[in-house]
């Protein structure tokens, strides 16, 4: 269970960090030209937006890398990761894998009592 929090915590943390880097580049492009009609509109929460695509997937690949030595803070940090995602992007179709593997992900590292057997 170790190893599967493991490659789900690296995937879902790659995906996080695509989407994190839409989302960073969206609000700081508004912030610099502007709002243009209905096309561009700056989000309700920018620096939520942010926090969240800076963050994320640094908890999601950080929690991966402990998940087999240290798998209850480990677990946090995914869960943590996989919350944040939703938070600040909502579910969508780029975010539901993110969010699903850094969720299951967490589970896993949670729910792994013993090491994992060679």
């Amino acid at each position: 269970m170790r190893n599967a929090a493991l490659v789900l915590g690296i995937i879902g943390g790659v995906w996080a960090m695509v989407v994190g880097f839409f989302g960073y580049g969206y609000t700081a492009f508004i912030e610099q030209n502007g709002e243009a009609g209905d096309l561009l509109k700056q989000v309700d929460h920018p620096l939520a937006i942010k926090a969240a695509s800076f963050l994320a997937p640094i908890l999601a690949i950080a929690g991966a890398a402990m998940a087999r030595s240290q798998n209850l803070p480990a677990g946090a940090l995914l869960l943590a990761a996989s919350a944040a995602i939703w938070l600040a992007f909502g579910f969508g179709v780029f975010t539901m894998f993110p969010i699903a593997m850094c969720g299951l992900g967490g589970i896993l590292a949670l729910a792994a009592r013993q090491p994992d057997s060679h």
